[in-house]
């Protein structure tokens, strides 16, 4: 299994337009051989900023990069825009690449 996420440091105030632009964009994640599950989350808020993280889980590393490749990747980034014009964000986000080499579940949910 592999997890990609993505940090980013939206500013102060953009956090709904950042959360918009993320409800209504076309991912097309679930066309993806390979692809597990997506979580958008938001994390603690700093004096200027307030982080988030996208999280992507993949049968493996391959898979994952096949996206990175794919047409599909390209289109659903083309429109991954804030369409006011304005950065939504303190610097560019940051990758992180991740190979799960143990996992705990529990056995029923409840």
């Amino acid at each position: 299994m592999f997890i990609a996420m993505n940090r980013f440091q939206v500013k102060k105030g953009a956090e709904t337009a950042f959360e918009t632009v993320w409800a209504t964009r076309e991912s097309y994640l679930g066309r993806m051989p390979g692809f597990v599950e997506f979580h958008l989350l938001k994390g603690p808020e700093a004096e200027d900023h307030t982080l988030y993280s996208s999280h992507t889980t993949w049968v493996d590393k391959a898979a994952f990069e096949a996206w990175t490749r794919s047409e599909e990747f390209r289109r659903a980034h083309a429109r991954a825009d804030n369409r006011t014009g304005e950065s939504l964000y303190l610097g560019h986000p940051k990758f992180e690449g991740f190979e799960v080499i143990q996992s705990e579940r529990k056995a029923a949910a409840a």
